[in-house]
């Protein structure tokens, strides 16, 4: 079942994030969230997440959903190492040799026992990725999970993500358009 977001309205103090927002989000598809830095999508999806509340509207079709997100900021355990990352949020049935292999297609099968405080920045933002994946979820939200990679790791980890969660419903932030083309799937604007 689509998500609908009708009349979406957030303020802080005197400043207008979002107003009379209108979207929807397609059911087990790419759904992109567009539009200028600043502009409100970060607030819109905190707002999906329960983190904030509109001012006015009302979102149908996300009660008791299981989300799986990657913020802005990678938000890792920096003192436990990357299996230890991604098994405190993985589902109870998801075996060990998942994880390891999750993290190997991830480029990361050198570093799996090596504290995340030991990691560079596109290895911790490849570890947030891995583990939103890890979690077997309803809805994938996804704030510029690609942000900080170089251009070979950018790429290898588009089309693995992409593979990954072909036929789930996944909302992904980004200003970037050539992610939209190698995805497909729905565009929203927030102007």
């Amino acid at each position: 079942m689509s998500i609908i977001l009708k009349d979406i309205t957030k303020s802080f103090d005197d400043l207008d994030v979002l107003k009379n927002f209108n979207g929807t989000i397609e059911d087990n598809e790419f759904n992109f969230i567009m539009g200028e830095s600043g502009i409100g999508k970060t607030t819109l999806i905190n707002i999906l997440m329960g983190l904030e509340k509109p001012d006015f509207g009302e979102i149908v079709g996300m009660d008791d959903m299981n989300l799986s997100v990657v913020f802005q900021e990678n938000r890792l355990l920096e003192d436990f190492d990357a299996i230890t990352n991604l098994k405190l949020v993985a589902n109870k049935d998801t075996k060990d040799k998942e994880i390891v292999s999750l993290l190997r297609d991830l480029g990361l099968g050198d570093s799996l026992n090596k504290k995340v405080s030991q990691f560079s920045g596109g290895m911790k933002r490849r570890l947030a990725i891995g583990r939103a994946l890890i979690h077997k979820a309803d809805i994938y939200i996804m704030d510029e999970p690609f942000k900080g990679l170089d251009k070979n790791l950018y790429l290898k980890t588009i089309k693995y993500v992409k593979e990954k969660l072909e036929g789930k419903t996944v909302i992904i932030i980004t200003h970037r358009e050539e992610e939209y083309e190698i995805f497909g799937g729905n565009i929203i604007y927030i102007k």
